[in-house]
């Protein structure tokens, strides 16, 4: 049973340490994924899923653990999925984190850093790597999977918008971005199930929108969850959609 949702963009720019000296233009973002997984926790959840759109061979399951970092981008530090869990059983058993079995694509590496300041003591975390291309009726098939049961759900949602907001997005300037992010927007404030299961899949593949296959995998999870939503942010900075939502 999904209790609550928490949806973020999940550019590596995220990070201030990847960011530096522009670190203060996504501040407003920051704060918003902050308020966002502070609900999530509020809501008590008994187990976490991080989602994040990936390629094709990053998809499936990466276990509580799991290691990233962002290299690449010019940082040095790792990131473990469910850090502060691991760290206290480690304390308590006196030994060391289990080894990961994969390494974290980026995503989710943005995705553990975002975890770094919420305790999830008593939910265990895991993250799932959800193929960016993936059809839009196996995204909500796949919701429904993790929402089975009576268990008490908890997602962390990851993924941005279109990429294709001005003449210097990634995706250059598309006319239709604009409307395919405004359509996400509301359906993520209004936690719209319906409305966010019926985003064009084709399009938001054309409009680089990562967020689109786990937005849909939401959309499933949410089906019979009657949750309220609010929208924390809508911006579009370097061209690229961040939304952040709160679902509970």
């Amino acid at each position: 049973m999904l209790a609550a949702a928490a949806v973020c963009p999940c550019p590596p720019v995220l990070v201030p340490e990847v960011a530096e000296g522009a670190v203060a233009e996504l501040d407003a973002v920051r704060d918003a994924c902050a308020e966002a997984l502070a609900a999530l926790a509020a809501a008590r959840p008994e187990r976490l899923v991080v989602l994040a759109p990936v390629e094709r061979d990053g998809s499936g399951q990466y276990p509580a653990g799991s290691v990233g970092g962002l290299h690449g981008f010019g940082v040095p530090a790792e990131f473990v999925l469910g850090r502060a869990r691991f760290e206290e059983t480690a304390t308590e058993a006196g030994g060391e984190p289990p080894a990961a079995v994969r390494e974290l694509p980026a995503p989710l590496t943005v995705g553990a850093w975002l975890l770094r300041s919420v305790s999830w003591r008593a939910a265990p975390v895991s993250g799932l790597g959800v193929d960016r291309a993936l059809p839009t009726a196996k995204c909500l098939r796949e919701g429904r999977r993790l929402a089975a049961g009576e268990e008490r759900l908890a997602l962390l949602v990851l993924g941005d918008g279109s990429a294709c907001r001005t003449l210097k997005a990634p995706g250059y300037l598309d006319e239709r971005a604009a409307h395919f992010d405004a359509a996400a927007a509301r359906a993520l404030a209004e936690a719209d199930h319906a409305a966010l299961g019926a985003l064009d899949a084709d399009l938001g593949g054309e409009l680089l929108a990562a967020g689109r296959a786990p937005w849909q995998v939401l959309a499933g999870a949410a089906e019979d969850a009657g949750l309220s939503g609010r929208l924390l942010h809508d911006s579009a900075p370097y061209g690229v959609g961040y939304l952040v939502a709160s679902w509970s």
